[in-house]
Order: C-alpha cells, then sequence, then structure tokens
C-alpha cells in the first residue's frame, strides 16, 4: 500500500528498558541492525500496526510495555534504487513513519524473537539511546535522528542503580558510561538473552559494511 507521492506507510519502534537503552535488533542472516518496523495493513490504525509488528518482531504483547510518546507527523526516507526490486521502480520511493517510544515494562526474558515462523531478527542488544546513529545504514540515518531527537524529551527518569552492587563488578568509562570489558565476566554474561536470541560484539565493528547488505528496502516491510 502506497501513498500517491509513492511512500509505504510504515511504523518505527523505539524500545526502551529500565536504563532507557533501546533495543537494537540484527536482521536475520545479515550484520544489518536497526529499530524495529513494518508497514501498516490496509484498516490498520498506527499504533493497531506497532502492536502487531511489536510481537511479530520481538514478541512483546501490549501488557509487556507502556507508550511514552510518538512522533507528531510522518517522517520520510527515500530507498536508493539499487535497493529496490526492479517490479517496483519508478512507484516505490521510501517509507514515511510514525515513531512510537515505548517502555518495557517486563523483562528481557519476555522478548522472543521467534513468536512468529518468520523471523526478522536473529540476535538483539541494549544499546546507549544515541548510538544507532552512528550504526544504521546511511539512508536511514536522518529519520533515525528526527525521531530519536523529538522523543528524547519524553524519555523516563532512569531507575537509580542498585546501591549494593559494587565497583568490582562493574566499572565506568572515561565519558560515564559502562565498561563491558573490564568485568570479570564474559561479555555474553552482561546481557540477558531471550529465546531465539544469541549474543552478538558490538555492532559498530560492522558499520562499514551495512551499506554493502540489502535493507528493508529491497523487500519493502
Amino acid at each position: 500500500m502506497l501513498d500517491r507521492d509513492g511512500f509505504r506507510p510504515n511504523v518505527g519502534i523505539i524500545l526502551l528498558n529500565h536504563k532507557n537503552q533501546v533495543f537494537w535488533g540484527k536482521r536475520i542472516r545479515t550484520h544489518s541492525w536497526q529499530f524495529p518496523q513494518g508497514g501498516i495493513d490496509r484498516g490498520e490504525s498506527p499504533e493497531q500496526a506497532m502492536f502487531r509488528e511489536l510481537h511479530e518482531e520481538v514478541g512483546l504483547h501490549p501488557e509487556h510495555v507502556r507508550i511514552v510518546a510518538r512522533t507528531r507527523d510522518w517522517l520520510r526516507y527515500e530507498v536508493p534504487d539499487r535497493y529496490i526490486r526492479r517490479d517496483a521502480r519508478g512507484h516505490y520511493k521510501g517509507q514515511k513513519q510514525i515513531w512510537y517510544l515505548l517502555q518495557l515494562m517486563g523483562h528481557d526474558w519476555d522478548l522472543n524473537l521467534r513468536a512468529t515462523n518468520h523471523p526478522e531478527f536473529d540476535a538483539w542488544r541494549w544499546n546507549d539511546y544515541w548510538v544507532p546513529l552512528d550504526v544504521v545504514v546511511e539512508f536511514k540515518r536522518g529519520v533515525y535522528e528526527m525521531a530519536l531527537t523529538e522523543l528524547a524529551r519524553f524519555l523516563p527518569r532512569p531507575e537509580p542503580r542498585n546501591r549494593f552492587l559494587r565497583g568490582g563488578m562493574r566499572t565506568r568509562d572515561n565519558d560515564g558510561g559502562m565498561d563491558l570489558h573490564s568485568s570479570r565476566l564474559p561479555p555474553s554474561a552482561c546481557y540477558e538473552l531471550p529465546p531465539g536470541a544469541t549474543f552478538e560484539p558490538d555492532p559498530r565493528v560492522s558499520s562499514q559494511q551495512l551499506e554493502n547488505l540489502p535493507p528493508d528496502g529491497a523487500n519493502p516491510h
């Protein structure tokens, strides 16, 4: 379903944990990472599409999340021709999206990447709020920046750290963030992975590969 300008209506999801870190998913069988997103079907409202995609892509139900905010207007990005199927060229231009900011009210183990027979992701991680801007494929970067910037003022106040957590378990880096590599635990022990997920190294290592891999524009989703 395209509008008269060739943009497919779509929803994007920024899912927060209690530390205001964002869910970041690795598209199945690729090195490409992105936020959950998907098309709005005919007759669906953006909110209905968001909850459907939330379950299909990460296995969550409405009771697992709280809607914090959404973007006021459509945010658009164009997909380069090389990523568009030949039969869609001249008709399909890209996506127009409503973005939702959600707070996870459940637990990490409520996430399930295998909730359907057609999984979108095969791994996931929590990232600091602005990290996706550094690693998302270039043609989506503008929309990501607009969505993250518009919704940043609605970020909930993070829960305080457990005062019984000792510095010997985790240390802070020079920027004030958590330095997982200084822990004596293996990196995979610092993440709670749900069914169907696997631990992956920092996706920034593969950032140079993103533009060479077909993103969702190759098969409009």
